[in-house]
Protein backbone atom coordinates (compact mmCIF):
# COMPACT_ATOMS: atom_id res chain seq x y z
CA UNK A 1 0.00 0.00 0.00
CA UNK A 2 1.29 3.48 -0.92
CA UNK A 3 0.78 6.20 1.58
CA UNK A 4 1.76 9.80 1.74
CA UNK A 5 2.35 11.89 4.55
CA UNK A 6 0.45 12.22 8.05
CA UNK A 7 -3.06 14.16 8.70
CA UNK A 8 -4.89 14.72 11.56
CA UNK A 9 -8.38 15.56 12.45
CA UNK A 10 -9.94 18.86 12.57
CA UNK A 11 -13.17 18.68 12.28
CA UNK A 12 -16.00 15.79 11.78
CA UNK A 13 -19.84 15.51 10.76
CA UNK A 14 -21.76 12.47 10.56
CA UNK A 15 -25.03 11.03 9.55
CA UNK A 16 -27.21 7.53 9.55
CA UNK A 17 -27.95 7.07 5.84
CA UNK A 18 -31.24 4.99 5.57
CA UNK A 19 -33.40 7.00 2.97
CA UNK A 20 -33.12 8.71 -0.20
CA UNK A 21 -31.80 12.08 1.40
CA UNK A 22 -30.57 12.69 4.27
CA UNK A 23 -28.41 15.96 5.49
CA UNK A 24 -26.22 17.29 8.39
CA UNK A 25 -25.52 21.18 8.52
CA UNK A 26 -22.64 22.48 10.79
CA UNK A 27 -22.28 26.53 9.86
CA UNK A 28 -21.12 27.42 13.64
CA UNK A 29 -17.91 25.69 14.73
CA UNK A 30 -15.69 26.42 17.55
CA UNK A 31 -13.42 29.33 17.02
CA UNK A 32 -10.54 26.75 16.13
CA UNK A 33 -11.89 25.65 13.50
CA UNK A 34 -14.55 28.27 12.00
CA UNK A 35 -13.51 30.29 8.91
CA UNK A 36 -10.43 28.20 8.34
CA UNK A 37 -9.77 25.86 5.51
CA UNK A 38 -10.99 22.96 7.33
CA UNK A 39 -14.90 23.80 8.17
CA UNK A 40 -16.92 21.91 7.26
CA UNK A 41 -20.45 23.14 5.86
CA UNK A 42 -22.62 20.49 5.19
CA UNK A 43 -22.68 16.66 4.57
CA UNK A 44 -25.28 15.56 1.89
CA UNK A 45 -25.73 11.96 1.15
CA UNK A 46 -29.23 10.64 -1.28
CA UNK A 47 -29.65 7.95 -4.27
CA UNK A 48 -28.21 9.17 -7.42
CA UNK A 49 -30.91 9.21 -10.51
CA UNK A 50 -29.17 5.77 -10.99
CA UNK A 51 -31.14 3.97 -7.88
CA UNK A 52 -28.09 1.68 -8.14
CA UNK A 53 -25.81 4.47 -6.96
CA UNK A 54 -25.09 7.23 -3.94
CA UNK A 55 -24.27 10.87 -4.01
CA UNK A 56 -22.18 12.00 -1.25
CA UNK A 57 -21.44 15.43 -1.25
CA UNK A 58 -19.12 17.19 1.36
CA UNK A 59 -19.56 21.41 1.39
CA UNK A 60 -16.82 23.60 3.65
CA UNK A 61 -15.35 26.78 4.14
CA UNK A 62 -19.60 28.30 4.35
CA UNK A 63 -20.78 31.74 4.43
CA UNK A 64 -18.45 32.52 1.42
CA UNK A 65 -19.68 36.04 0.24
CA UNK A 66 -21.42 36.42 -3.06
CA UNK A 67 -19.75 37.26 -6.39
CA UNK A 68 -16.40 35.52 -6.86
CA UNK A 69 -16.04 32.66 -4.33
CA UNK A 70 -12.48 31.33 -5.64
CA UNK A 71 -11.23 35.20 -4.64
CA UNK A 72 -12.74 34.66 -1.72
CA UNK A 73 -11.52 31.29 -0.84
CA UNK A 74 -10.12 28.16 -2.23
CA UNK A 75 -9.40 24.40 -1.43
CA UNK A 76 -6.18 24.17 0.73
CA UNK A 77 -3.47 21.50 -0.36
CA UNK A 78 -2.54 21.21 3.63
CA UNK A 79 -6.18 19.51 4.74
CA UNK A 80 -7.08 15.98 3.41
CA UNK A 81 -11.20 15.62 3.54
CA UNK A 82 -12.70 12.13 4.18
CA UNK A 83 -15.91 10.26 3.52
CA UNK A 84 -15.82 7.37 6.42
CA UNK A 85 -18.14 4.91 5.78
CA UNK A 86 -19.50 2.27 8.29
CA UNK A 87 -21.21 -0.92 6.75
CA UNK A 88 -21.71 -3.11 10.00
CA UNK A 89 -22.55 -1.05 12.70
CA UNK A 90 -19.92 -0.89 14.69
CA UNK A 91 -19.75 2.70 14.48
CA UNK A 92 -15.90 2.65 13.31
CA UNK A 93 -14.90 2.84 9.35
CA UNK A 94 -14.89 0.09 6.94
CA UNK A 95 -14.12 2.23 4.29
CA UNK A 96 -12.49 5.08 3.41
CA UNK A 97 -13.22 8.19 0.30
CA UNK A 98 -10.30 10.65 0.63
CA UNK A 99 -10.09 13.85 -1.66
CA UNK A 100 -7.06 16.74 -1.62
CA UNK A 101 -5.89 19.11 -3.54
CA UNK A 102 -2.94 19.22 -5.72
CA UNK A 103 -2.26 22.58 -8.14
CA UNK A 104 -5.58 22.76 -9.63
CA UNK A 105 -7.05 19.56 -9.35
CA UNK A 106 -8.95 17.31 -6.57
CA UNK A 107 -7.30 14.49 -6.39
CA UNK A 108 -9.08 11.18 -5.13
CA UNK A 109 -8.53 8.03 -3.09
CA UNK A 110 -10.84 4.71 -2.47
CA UNK A 111 -13.26 3.89 -1.83
CA UNK A 112 -10.58 1.32 0.12
CA UNK A 113 -10.81 -1.02 3.16
CA UNK A 114 -9.39 0.75 6.75
CA UNK A 115 -9.03 -0.72 9.56
CA UNK A 116 -7.65 2.21 11.05
CA UNK A 117 -10.11 3.85 13.47
CA UNK A 118 -8.38 6.92 14.99
CA UNK A 119 -7.79 10.77 13.88
CA UNK A 120 -4.64 10.13 12.44
CA UNK A 121 -4.86 9.02 8.52
CA UNK A 122 -2.61 8.58 5.49
CA UNK A 123 -3.43 8.84 2.17
CA UNK A 124 -3.64 5.69 0.24
CA UNK A 125 -2.24 6.77 -2.97
CA UNK A 126 -2.67 3.74 -5.18
CA UNK A 127 -6.49 4.39 -5.84
CA UNK A 128 -6.50 7.81 -7.47
CA UNK A 129 -8.99 9.79 -9.35
CA UNK A 130 -8.78 13.23 -10.51
CA UNK A 131 -10.99 16.25 -11.36
CA UNK A 132 -10.05 19.67 -12.58
CA UNK A 133 -11.38 22.17 -9.53
CA UNK A 134 -14.64 24.14 -11.42
CA UNK A 135 -15.43 27.81 -10.84
CA UNK A 136 -18.82 29.00 -11.47
CA UNK A 137 -18.52 29.40 -15.42
CA UNK A 138 -16.43 26.22 -15.94
CA UNK A 139 -17.65 23.21 -14.45
CA UNK A 140 -15.90 19.71 -14.82
CA UNK A 141 -17.08 16.39 -14.07
CA UNK A 142 -15.06 13.72 -14.44
CA UNK A 143 -15.98 9.85 -14.33
CA UNK A 144 -13.93 6.47 -14.30
CA UNK A 145 -14.81 2.80 -13.37
CA UNK A 146 -18.57 3.73 -12.62
CA UNK A 147 -17.99 6.84 -10.27
CA UNK A 148 -18.22 10.78 -10.93
CA UNK A 149 -16.56 13.22 -9.65
CA UNK A 150 -16.16 16.71 -8.61
CA UNK A 151 -14.69 19.83 -6.80
CA UNK A 152 -15.53 23.99 -7.14
CA UNK A 153 -17.70 26.45 -5.32
CA UNK A 154 -21.63 25.84 -5.64
CA UNK A 155 -24.13 28.24 -3.45
CA UNK A 156 -24.61 27.31 -0.01
CA UNK A 157 -27.70 24.69 -0.47
CA UNK A 158 -28.38 24.61 3.11
CA UNK A 159 -31.60 26.09 4.73
CA UNK A 160 -31.39 27.60 7.82
CA UNK A 161 -33.49 30.84 9.22
CA UNK A 162 -30.47 31.57 11.96
CA UNK A 163 -32.46 35.25 12.87
CA UNK A 164 -35.60 33.00 14.05
CA UNK A 165 -33.74 30.49 15.99
CA UNK A 166 -31.71 33.29 17.63
CA UNK A 167 -35.07 34.24 19.00
CA UNK A 168 -36.51 31.70 20.06
CA UNK A 169 -33.23 30.46 21.75
CA UNK A 170 -33.68 33.84 23.37
CA UNK A 171 -37.33 32.78 24.22
CA UNK A 172 -38.52 35.63 22.12
CA UNK A 173 -39.98 33.73 19.26
CA UNK A 174 -42.49 31.35 21.60
CA UNK A 175 -44.07 30.66 18.49
CA UNK A 176 -41.42 28.98 17.00
CA UNK A 177 -40.63 29.07 12.97
CA UNK A 178 -41.97 30.86 10.77
CA UNK A 179 -43.53 29.08 7.35
CA UNK A 180 -41.88 29.95 5.19
CA UNK A 181 -38.69 31.09 6.94
CA UNK A 182 -35.87 33.33 5.85
CA UNK A 183 -33.14 31.78 4.39
CA UNK A 184 -29.85 33.08 6.22
CA UNK A 185 -27.84 31.32 4.07
CA UNK A 186 -29.20 32.47 0.60
CA UNK A 187 -26.55 33.97 -2.31
CA UNK A 188 -23.72 32.62 -0.06
CA UNK A 189 -21.15 29.77 -1.52
CA UNK A 190 -19.39 26.80 0.11
CA UNK A 191 -16.46 24.78 -1.44
CA UNK A 192 -17.95 21.15 -2.60
CA UNK A 193 -16.29 17.71 -3.24
CA UNK A 194 -18.63 15.20 -4.41
CA UNK A 195 -18.72 11.78 -5.66
CA UNK A 196 -21.01 9.22 -7.29
CA UNK A 197 -20.85 5.84 -6.71
CA UNK A 198 -22.18 2.62 -6.66
CA UNK A 199 -23.97 1.08 -3.97
CA UNK A 200 -22.41 -2.13 -4.96
CA UNK A 201 -18.52 -0.49 -3.95
CA UNK A 202 -19.94 -0.70 -0.48
CA UNK A 203 -20.56 -4.01 0.27
CA UNK A 204 -23.58 -5.11 2.32
CA UNK A 205 -24.78 -2.62 4.60
CA UNK A 206 -26.31 -3.15 8.09
CA UNK A 207 -30.40 -4.28 8.84
CA UNK A 208 -31.92 -4.04 12.12
CA UNK A 209 -30.24 -0.42 13.34
CA UNK A 210 -33.33 1.60 13.01
CA UNK A 211 -36.14 0.77 15.27
CA UNK A 212 -38.40 2.62 12.87
CA UNK A 213 -37.21 0.85 9.71
CA UNK A 214 -35.95 -2.41 11.24
CA UNK A 215 -35.51 -4.05 7.69
CA UNK A 216 -33.82 -1.54 6.39
CA UNK A 217 -30.05 -1.84 5.21
CA UNK A 218 -28.48 0.98 6.80
CA UNK A 219 -25.06 3.15 6.30
CA UNK A 220 -23.58 5.01 9.04
CA UNK A 221 -21.45 8.01 7.54
CA UNK A 222 -18.94 10.80 8.58
CA UNK A 223 -16.93 13.41 6.68
CA UNK A 224 -13.53 14.52 8.76
CA UNK A 225 -11.07 17.39 7.42
CA UNK A 226 -7.85 16.59 8.78
CA UNK A 227 -4.51 19.00 8.68
CA UNK A 228 -1.21 18.00 7.63
CA UNK A 229 1.06 17.29 10.52
CA UNK A 230 4.23 19.24 9.74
Amino acid sequence: MKKSRIFTMVSSLGIMVLAVVLISGDHNDGPSVSGTTSDIADFYAFQAPDPNNLVLVMNTQGLIPPGAPTDQASFDEDVLMEFNIDVDNDLKEDLLIQAIKRGDSMHFFGPFSTTESSLISTIKTDIKHSVKISTYEEVYVEEANGMKFFAGPREDPFFFDKARFDSYMAGSAASGFNNPGTDSYEGTNVLSIVVELPKALLGTPATNVNPFAPGTPTYNMWVETKRKIQ
